[in-house]
């Protein structure tokens, strides 16, 4: 499928260092965001007609216990497997809107990141890294040499560290809203401020076990990740690189990270915030479905 056969989309396969195709400037109107709201984007409940509860349906959820942890995830349908990574805060549910509409094609693997969801983590440090492998540990488990990813926010970043990390297990990624470091020009105006604020805050609270959890999810990624460039041009598999045109993560940003990838594919979606799988629901599941069938092709 060419992106013009998809009605609002438009694709650049990224080979020089500005993006034919997508607008060059992106202008701001937005009020500051604090960390809570960050976390709210990631744990929307998406709307969707369906009765099965993603994210806590026992007839699909297992655990696995990897390197300190016991990890939660759920298997959705048959074919060649996906691996779907949440954002910060997030759980499996997130994807709510993803997981019927890829299902009928491929084998599912829906997973809760350790330290949120129902995999729970009593450790002190997080990293991304950590996650990465915790990914790796669990495709092996279950005997899968390589598998498609699509990553959401945390998740995209992710998805991009299990491409550096773990080459041979990712066949094909899809990040939305990733980004490369922990730095305040790579957010939206304030965001990054705010969200110190909100961290520092919280530390001279009674320190419950729960709250100990979300500063460690705030530290993750007020502190996190240092993906470099040289890193990324290791990433030899096909990629796509989304965010939202009024994205948490500036669009700037996103072009880096897919300029910064062999062959890379970006897709900057109009009239979207950091939410594009859920504000974009239908556009979003037919675009990535039709990346993943190799039916995009750069201008």
């Amino acid at each position: 499928m060419d992106s013009a056969q998809i009605p609002g989309t438009s694709f650049c396969k990224i080979n020089t260092t500005v993006a034919p195709g997508i607008p060059g400037h992106f202008f701001y109107f937005m009020k500051p965001f604090s960390f809570c709201l960050i976390v709210f984007l990631c744990v929307l409940t998406p709307s969707i007609s369906a009765q099965i509860n993603y994210g806590n349906n026992p007839a699909a959820g297992k655990y696995l216990t990897t390197r300190g942890i016991k990890l939660y995830y759920e298997t959705y349908g048959r074919g060649e497997p996906l691996l779907m990574i949440h954002g910060n805060g997030g759980s499996i549910s997130g994807f709510s809107n993803q997981i019927p509409f890829f299902a009928q094609k491929y084998k599912v693997i829906a997973v809760d990141s350790r330290a949120q969801g129902k995999s729970a983590d009593a450790c002190d440090s997080l990293s991304f890294e950590m996650m990465a492998d915790d990914f790796n540990a669990l495709l092996d488990s279950m005997h899968i040499s390589s598998c498609r990813v699509l990553g959401w926010s945390d998740g995209g970043i992710n998805a991009l560290l299990m491409a550096i990390r773990h080459p041979q297990k990712v066949k094909m990624l899809a990040s939305t809203g990733a980004n490369l470091i922990p730095d305040s020009t790579v957010f939206v105006p304030h965001a990054y401020r705010e969200w110190m604020n909100d961290y520092l805050r919280s530390g001279k609270e009674t320190q419950t076990p729960k709250l100990k959890n979300q500063r460690k999810l705030m530290a993750l990624d007020l502190f996190q990740p240092h993906i470099t460039t040289a890193q990324l041009q290791t990433i030899k598999c096909p990629s796509l690189i989304i965010g939202g045109d009024h994205d948490l993560i500036v669009p700037s940003h996103t072009l880096e990270i897919a300029n910064a990838i062999p062959g890379a594919f970006c897709w900057i979606i109009p009239d979207s915030g950091h939410a594009t799988l859920i504000q974009h629901k239908k556009q979003f599941n037919e675009v990535v479905n039709a990346f993943f069938n190799r039916q995009i092709h750069g201008k």
